[in-house]
């Protein structure tokens, strides 16, 4: 399924962008480039989850401001699937030289160890543009879920076993690999449930069809809310800023329990690598802007913007740490 959202602006808007980036000390980089042009076309950002999803609603922002800096329509198309990588080996085998993914950190990192048949190489098929957000995951349940604290919840979690599901957005997605290690660190033993996306496991979650998952703290703290589910526990260390009412994990009894979700803009790896500085730098102002840091923060994000090269680095990192989850729990599609 592809879906659209146009977001239009004239070309005068690219000739302040470029005023507003030499006052800022950013045009020298790529300013006096051949690539100093581009886009010459409409720009393509892809994501891999459905309408209403984090990773889609952070598109949806990015896009207008995006437009506007580029001078040129920025369309957002979701291309569902395969926890995100349908997309994400979309945007890296792209040839028009103007199609960018909104991607996760599993699709960026792990894929390829956790299924070699991935048609795609996150670490030499894609050219990592910048950091947009970080954010801890929130341990949810059901409101109607047994145990008046989360204390309480845990301990019926551990004598339930396999007596409960969880859900996560796909094999191999962050949440997945996180619920995974939690069982090991918690003791608890819940089957595996995937689902195309957020949206779709609130719906299982409150109708009774799965009993936890591992959401985006925005997307928890609106059903929680609403009554609908309640917050176990963050993956934090501490507490979080997107979720300072809520527990750690570690505060209920789960040691040496951390996870970290992540999204950023990527672009295949073919970009010259003039532009995917230029669009960095762009993407970066843009995120770090007051009133776009305080949309995201609503959506559960802590902004981070980064160079191509800081993304690489944390690409490097969580590839090593996540894969290390895969190996140890024996992760593999089935």
């Amino acid at each position: 399924m592809t879906t659209r959202h146009p977001a239009c602006f004239s070309r005068r808007h690219w000739v302040q962008a470029v005023g507003t980036a030499l006052a800022l000390g950013l045009a020298p980089a790529w300013a006096a480039s051949p690539t100093a042009s581009w886009p010459t076309q409409t720009v393509r950002l892809v994501v891999g989850f459905p309408a209403g999803s984090s990773p889609d609603l952070t598109a949806r922002a990015l896009a207008e401001p995006l437009a506007k800096a580029l001078g040129q329509n920025v369309i957002v198309e979701n291309k569902v699937g395969a926890g995100g990588n349908i997309a994400a080996d979309f945007v890296a085998k792209s040839t028009d030289g103007h199609t960018l993914g909104l991607m996760i950190n599993g699709n960026m990192t792990i894929t390829r160890i956790l299924n070699p048949k991935v048609p795609y190489d996150p670490l030499k098929d894609l050219a990592p543009i910048s950091l947009i957000g970080k954010a801890p995951l929130v341990l949810a349940v059901p409101a109607n879920a047994p145990g008046q604290t989360a204390a309480e919840w845990l301990s019926q979690a551990q004598k339930a076993g396999d007596q409960l599901s969880y859900a996560s957005p796909g094999v191999g997605t962050v949440a997945h690999l996180g619920m995974e290690l939690l069982k090991t660190k918690a003791g608890i033993a819940p089957v595996h449930v995937p689902y195309p996306g957020n949206p779709q496991i609130i719906t299982a979650m409150i109708g009774g069809q799965v009993q936890l998952a591992l959401l985006p703290p925005a997307m928890a703290a609106a059903q929680v809310r609403g009554g609908k589910l309640r917050a176990i526990g963050t993956s934090s260390t501490g507490r979080s800023p997107l979720a300072a009412d809520v527990p750690s994990l570690s505060e209920i009894g789960v040691k040496d329990y951390q996870l970290e979700i992540w999204n950023a803009v990527a672009a295949p790896a073919s970009m010259p690598a003039a532009v995917a500085s230029k669009l960095s730098a762009v993407v970066s102002e843009i995120v770090r802007a007051p009133e776009m840091r305080a949309r995201l923060f609503q959506q559960g994000w802590q902004v981070v913007g980064s160079s191509p090269e800081g993304l690489r680095n944390r690409i490097q990192s969580d590839t090593k740490a996540l894969g290390d989850i895969i190996r140890s729990q024996k992760i593999e599609l089935n």
